[in-house]
């Protein structure tokens, strides 16, 4: 068995070993398409930006080690159904500012509100995927009026299944693997694990997903992230949640397993689970069309009508219906 100090050094030497260049500014999503981006200083970081559109505000929190271009398939079908999409690098990573610390799990609830704030929005709906999501329920948790809905999609919160090499990177003392987690096979290897079907991977995709990467606070932020956020702190408290709730689950998701999400579920006293089949960790990138149908009925027709308890739908059944008298008592479906 390899010690695991020297398998730290292994993998710090392999990595480094295995930069690439990244692709050019002019090349960095969302080049090419109907958005455009904005830098805002908020809370003390300087984030990169999309906010566009008309209508009700919908904010996207992006996952670990992600960055906006995570939503590249969700926000035209968001804009082109009459909503006002607010998109961005977090703290630590994409092109955002990337300080040493400043990463809990509080930071990060705090910085959205004060997003909120400089937008002059007194509410929004939160959709977060993975990390993401784990911040959107943070958010909802800690600033219950700032939250108008929730989506939640693979979230973390009941714990993460790491890869091996960001398992090394959270041991103690091996804060030097995050570091040098700069190549853009590790990229493209990490990327991969987070769909059901990883040949959908493009070399495109990889290519956005890494740009970042070269920059040099990246280690610094990636490391930061690692000590200090949690993502097991949502046990136990998602049932002062007051606003309704739409869970997303991608049924082949490797990271976090479908039965954290139906515990992640259940706590929830206002929320719908759907389960997405033939699909990983990155449902909105793997399966957009089912993830932006499942999101716009839930902006649709969700929130406006919401009763007491959230309707419940059987996997049999057809999409769940909000105003519903008659409303099954079965927490999950599939969405087919």
């Amino acid at each position: 068995m390899i010690p695991r100090r020297s398998l730290v050094a292994l993998t710090i030497a392999a990595a480094a070993a295995c930069r690439a260049p990244e692709i050019p500014v002019e090349q960095r999503y969302p080049a090419g398409s109907l958005f455009r981006t904005q830098y805002r200083v908020v809370d003390g970081t300087r984030l990169r930006m999309i906010d566009t559109g008309q209508g009700a505000p919908v904010v996207f929190i992006h996952g670990f080690a992600a960055s906006m271009y995570s939503w590249r398939k969700t926000l035209p079908a968001v804009v082109a159904a009459g909503y006002r999409v607010i998109a961005f690098d977090n703290r630590g990573f994409g092109f955002s500012d990337k300080p040493a610390d400043d990463y809990s799990n509080a930071a990060y609830a705090r910085l959205v509100v004060a997003l909120l704030d400089s937008l002059h929005l007194p509410s929004a709906v939160l959709v977060g995927h993975s990390m993401g999501g784990a911040i959107a329920a943070e958010v909802a948790l800690r600033y219950p009026a700032r939250v108008r809905g929730l989506v939640l999609i693979d979230a973390a919160g009941f714990g993460v299944r790491w890869p091996g090499i960001l398992k090394v990177g959270r041991w103690p003392g091996a804060g030097g693997v995050a570091t040098a987690i700069r190549g853009r096979w590790v990229t493209e290897r990490l990327l991969r694990s987070t769909y059901a079907d990883p040949s959908k991977v493009t070399e495109e995709d990889v290519d956005q997903y890494y740009a970042p990467v070269p920059e040099p606070g990246y280690g610094r932020a990636l490391r930061g992230v690692l000590r200090e956020f949690r993502f097991d702190t949502l046990v136990g408290r998602l049932g002062a949640v007051a606003a309704p709730t739409l869970v997303m689950w991608g049924a082949a998701d490797r990271w976090i397993p479908v039965r954290d999400g139906s515990r992640l579920a259940a706590e929830l006293p206002r929320g719908v689970f759907v389960i997405i089949p033939r699909t990983g960790h990155a449902a909105a990138e793997e399966s957009p069309d089912e993830v932006n149908r499942l999101l716009l009925t839930f902006l649709k027709e969700g929130l406006p009508r919401v009763p007491e308890n959230l309707a419940w739908s059987t996997p049999s059944s057809q999409f769940w219906r909000f105003n519903s008298p008659s409303i099954p008592s079965t927490r999950q479906r599939s969405a087919n």
